[in-house]
């Protein structure tokens, strides 16, 4: 963690190292690094909090600081350094970062990045560039750095507001935090759902199930076919699901249980799901899907691109069971180029 501490009120520094003492509890190693102000103060404050602390003796421009501060946390003790030379995101921090092995990079600073007037939840480092205009001075060089950090090999480095109160906690406890994030592709990634996936996938459709009398699915329908499901996870926490069931003898596959979370509507992560599971089909050879849904003609249609279709197009065995349930869902179709 990088932090302005010559520059932000006293109150906020006092309230992050409380909230790091926390993280310590939980077996966070910390590194910490002092962007101008007094690093004695500083240190003195981290003993009052109860952190485990001790002083890296070297400058963070120092080479010679990383196998220090290594010594440090192999101890089990966070580490301090003097980053008052650099700024925030300069390339001696984000090497001094990388050799040291830290996951993410977090910087609470007097200047924040804005896009359009407001923070970023998640930024990809190959899109900063493009953000600059929509951006001010500060704020454009601190989100180019952010980038060139992630390309060097930072997962992810996030900007906050340290004036802000909670801050570091909001951001580290939510799936989509309260700062502007960049990270590398890496962070949101969609991959095979885990068996320890399932009770989260069923809390999360079973408003679904609610809201619009779907069928109800259980743990063991989801793990008989655990195979056709597929999850996007942020930060490895699930936000979404989606699956494919394959009809192979009449060669087509059903886009279905399409869901994404409450706090994660909008942000186009159904349709990054779908493309997802249409890819796959391709790759099987596939050349045909369908989908069914009695409240998303607008989706399927105007976003995705698949067109009306009727209960007479579904496979065989998929119109009986859809015929048993009494559901008035309306049948989508797309031919996979």
């Amino acid at each position: 963690m990088l932090i302005e501490a010559g520059i932000l009120p006293e109150p906020a520094v006092a309230e992050t190292l409380l909230d790091l003492a926390v993280l310590e509890d939980l077996g966070v190693k910390l590194v910490l690094g002092v962007l101008g102000g007094d690093l004695k103060d500083l240190y003195d404050w981290t003993l009052e909090c109860e952190i485990m602390a001790a002083r890296v003796s070297r400058p963070i421009t120092d080479p010679l600081a990383v196998k220090e501060a290594l010594e440090i946390l192999g101890r089990g003790q966070s580490a301090i350094i003097d980053a008052s030379a650099t700024g925030p995101l300069d390339l001696p921090v984000v090497d001094f970062a990388l050799r040291v092995g830290v996951t993410k990079v977090i910087a609470l600073l007097e200047n924040e990045i804005l896009i359009d007037g407001a923070p970023v939840h998640a930024i990809r480092a190959k899109d900063a560039a493009s953000l600059v205009p929509q951006t001010d001075a500060g704020g454009a060089a601190l989100l180019l750095s952010a980038a060139e950090a992630c390309k060097r090999g930072i997962p992810r480095v996030h900007v906050l507001n340290g004036r802000r109160q909670g801050v570091l906690v909001d951001e580290l406890f939510s799936n989509e935090g309260v700062g502007t994030m960049v990270h590398a592709d890496s962070y949101r990634i969609i991959r095979e759902l885990r068996e320890e996936d399932i009770p989260e996938l069923l809390g999360m459709i079973g408003r679904s199930v609610r809201r619009t009398k779907l069928v109800e699915r259980t743990y063991e329908d989801i793990q008989s076919r655990i195979e056709d499901f597929y999850v996007m996870a942020i930060d490895d926490n699930v936000v979404g699901c989606v699956a494919l069931h394959p009809y192979p003898d009449e060669e087509t596959a059903e886009v279905a249980c399409l869901y994404v979370k409450l706090q994660h509507e909008g942000r186009g992560y159904g349709i990054e799901l779908v493309h997802h599971v249409e890819k796959i089909a391709r790759e099987r050879g596939i050349p045909r899907v369908f989908a069914l849904s009695n409240r998303a003609a607008d989706f399927f249609t105007v976003k995705l691109g698949y067109s009306p279709a009727t209960v007479d197009d579904l496979p065989r065995k998929r119109r009986e069971q859809f015929e048993a349930s009494g559901r008035d869902s309306l049948v989508f179709s797309l031919v996979l180029k």
